[in-house]
């Protein structure tokens, strides 16, 4: 072989040998260059994508739920004082009477007949009276005589204010402004005391009955505010305790109430089951937090806080209240601080978050 051709081929082999080896580490630092600003993108894009919530001073109301009945502001079974003949029934049954209105009428022919009697004697006394008292002023007479006849004719007015008690009693009347129920008799039925003639409800306003646990004792006071809720009525009314027992239920460890509440529409009717809440506290600066923020421990409660450059960071906080939605913090929370609301399970102290939503 010639010795140019020998250079050339060795030439050759270096060239490939060089090739070889220095190509990839060219592609090697190529694709570290190419990879930093791709590598960075990456790390921007992997922010933890969350929703927090913005800590405000709320309004909360402290209410206790309960249940209650509701009762009449007046009720009564009607009932005749006396036994009689019923001679004339007046009302209808389901309407609205004002008091001493007359319902029901007695017989009173025997009544009546004894006044007559007792007035004409009345005159005949009252006679005498006069008689007497001139002859008593002449001293014609004896004090003694003219006390016998003014006795007797005091009397007779005593019988007449009886009978006349006694008329009054043949018209029953109503005892109360009130709806009258379902009546029990038919006229021509001879009555007594015992027999109940109808019922009359009074339901405007309306009376609630509840109780509450003991430990609520010396919260609720007269005056204080109720709202009461029944499946039949749309929407919620309010009302205000007025009488408290005086002792606690030995048996149930409550404390009866009764609270009072207008009922002009008569929406509400006695024996109605209703929800109760009552209010026994207002705070006007609780900080508030979704439930779902709230993170349970061995020793209490933490949430996870984004701090000005949005690092996750870990608040450990102590409760109060619960609402159906939220939860009070007494402490750990300042006004202004953000508490996530999402990402909870894959939020660790320290990540960057990408807050996409402030409530």
């Amino acid at each position: 072989m010639k010795p140019q051709t020998k250079i050339i081929l060795i030439a050759g082999i270096v060239l490939v040998v060089a090739v070889i080896f220095f190509y990839p580490r060219l592609n090697l630092f190529a694709d570290k260059d190419q990879a930093t600003p791709a590598a960075s993108a990456t790390s921007t894009s992997a922010d933890l994508p969350v929703e927090v919530v913005e800590i405000k001073p709320q309004r909360l109301e402290n209410n206790l739920s309960v249940t209650g009945n509701v009762i009449p502001n007046e009720s009564v079974d009607l009932r005749s004082e006396i036994s009689g003949l019923v001679t004339k029934i007046t009302f209808q049954e389901g309407e609205f009477v004002k008091k001493g209105t007359p319902l029901v009428y007695l017989n009173d022919d025997e009544l009546t007949a004894q006044k007559d009697r007792l007035n004409y004697t009345k005159k005949l006394y009252e006679g005498q009276e006069n008689r007497q008292k001139q002859l008593l002023e002449r001293e014609a007479i004896s004090q003694e005589e003219y006390d016998i006849v003014l006795n007797q004719y005091n009397t007779n007015l005593a019988d007449i204010n009886l009978i006349e008690a006694m008329l009054r009693q043949t018209v029953i009347r109503a005892p109360f402004d009130g709806v009258i129920g379902l009546r029990q008799i038919s006229e021509g039925s001879v009555i007594g005391p015992a027999d109940v003639i109808v019922t009359v409800v009074n339901i405007d306003p309306i009376k609630i009955d509840f109780s509450i646990p003991e430990r609520y004792a010396n919260t609720i006071k007269q005056g204080s505010r109720i709202s009461f809720t029944n499946a039949a009525v749309e929407g919620e009314s309010t009302g205000e305790v007025y009488a408290i027992a005086p002792n606690i239920d030995p048996a149930t460890r409550t404390l009866q109430l009764r609270a009072i509440s207008p009922n002009k529409d008569r929406r509400f009717l006695p024996g109605m089951f209703v929800g109760i809440k009552v209010n026994l506290d207002i705070n006007e600066e609780a900080l508030m937090v979704p439930a779902q923020s709230l993170i349970p421990e061995l020793d209490g409660y933490k949430v996870f806080v984004a701090n000005a450059e949005n690092v996750i960071e870990e608040v450990k906080v102590s409760i109060g209240l619960r609402t159906a939605t939220d939860v009070q913090i007494l402490d750990g929370l300042n006004v202004g601080d953000r508490v996530l609301v999402t990402g909870i399970i894959q939020a660790r102290p320290g990540m960057v978050v990408n807050i996409t939503n402030i409530q």
